[in-house]
């Protein structure tokens, strides 16, 4: 049985400047022309407070992981789990899905079904040996399955 090498620390990114991964460069470098753009606009103290938030929201969504995953993972979670209704109930009616799935029954039985093609034990054994052969035994007709099969 062969033996193949399993990849191993298939999560770790990869550093491209010291001990800072790309994903991390990229959202640094977003911080930092949002904070360019900032100083243009701004006057100094207005850009000063903006400049400090800037780099605490910027680092925690670069540096930041939660349970091994990085923050931005964590935001959309939240995100989907206030999106969700927090009571589920139950209704044990009938509901206009379940009519749907009845429709597509309703449809699926009325259509014809394909023929089920059965072949005999003795074609099976043909079969097999011409593919064991590689095509060199051509079979009871001359032709090959897959001679066959190319002229379709």
């Amino acid at each position: 049985m062969q033996q193949f090498i399993v990849p191993q620390f298939i999560d770790v990114e990869d550093k491209i400047i010291g001990p800072v991964t790309t994903r991390q460069f990229v959202i640094m470098l977003g911080g930092f022309l949002i904070i360019g753009v900032a100083y243009k606009l701004f006057d100094f103290s207005l850009f000063l407070a903006f400049a400090i938030m800037m780099l605490a929201i910027t680092g925690t969504f670069a540096f930041l992981r939660i349970n091994g995953r990085p923050f931005h993972f964590f935001v959309l979670n939240l995100l989907q789990t206030f999106k969700r209704p927090k009571l589920r109930i139950w209704s044990h009616t009938l509901t206009e899905l379940a009519d749907d799935f009845s429709a597509v029954n309703n449809q699926l039985a009325a259509a014809p079904a394909s023929p089920e093609k059965h072949y005999t034990a003795s074609r099976l054994a043909e079969l097999s040996l011409i593919v064991d052969t590689k095509g060199a035994y051509r079979g009871e007709g001359g032709r090959s399955e897959i001679e066959i099969l190319e002229i379709k």
